[in-house]
């Protein structure tokens, strides 16, 4: 499993990411205008993307509650899970706002642009 994916929920294919020989870059060349990369032949919208990817922070963060829940109430829960579980939410959720972060400032570089 991809080491991204296993923390964040966010697979580096869906990002066109080539991490191996240096730093990540990527893959600008292979991008339609408004589709971020893929596998091949399943590109989707950026924003259908973004979406799915806020759906499993949101679900992530649903199962990290609930582990929470059935630990204080008692439930057979392992510890550990929990711990893991809460630690992967907030990993996908501190990914998810450095993401937005970048867009936001992207955005403002745009707007600045004279033309």
């Amino acid at each position: 499993m991809n080491p991204i994916s296993a923390t964040s929920s966010f697979p580096a294919s869906q990002l066109n990411i080539a991490k191996l020989g240096g730093q990540p870059q990527l893959d600008a060349l292979r991008l339609q205008p408004g589709e971020l990369g893929g596998t091949e032949g399943t590109q989707q919208p950026f924003k259908n993307m973004l979406l799915e990817a806020l759906d499993q922070v949101n679900n992530m963060q649903q199962e990290a509650d609930q582990a929470v829940q059935q630990l204080v109430t008692g439930g057979e829960v392992n510890p550990a899970e929990v711990l893991t579980s809460l630690q992967k939410a907030d990993m996908s959720f501190r990914l998810m706002l450095q993401i937005r972060n970048k867009l936001v400032s992207a955005w403002q570089e745009v707007n600045n642009i004279r033309i």
